[in-house]
């Protein structure tokens, strides 16, 4: 399985998961809330909408379009610090957020 088949494959699981704790929006964002200069859209998204209007997609397009994948990518570090300790799904997101971003390490090896 090459790295773009394993990258595809957990951001399905990603999405799953978003599906599993209803953190899945069929109403797509405003489009002025996707113009935010800031990373991950922070002011302007709650951190698992970014996930799912941004992060997926984009990291699809790549995928669909057989470009190169990022070769400096980390989510999860922010993933710790924008997720409340008391939110429902933080352990289960960071994992799978993790599990993303080993594949990019994995890649550099």
């Amino acid at each position: 399985m090459t790295t773009h088949d394993r990258v595809r494959q957990q951001l399905h699981a990603l999405e799953a998961l978003l599906r599993e704790h209803q953190h899945w929006r069929m109403d797509e964002p405003e489009a002025h809330l996707f113009t935010s200069t800031q990373p991950f859209c922070m002011d302007t998204m709650e951190p698992v909408e970014w996930l799912q209007w941004v992060l997926i997609p984009r990291m699809h397009a790549l995928l669909d379009s057989a470009q190169p994948l990022p070769t400096a990518f980390a989510v999860a570090p922010y993933y710790e610090m924008a997720l409340t300790a008391d939110h429902p799904q933080r352990e289960v997101l960071l994992e799978a957020l993790q599990a993303l971003d080993a594949l990019f390490a994995q890649d550099k090896s």
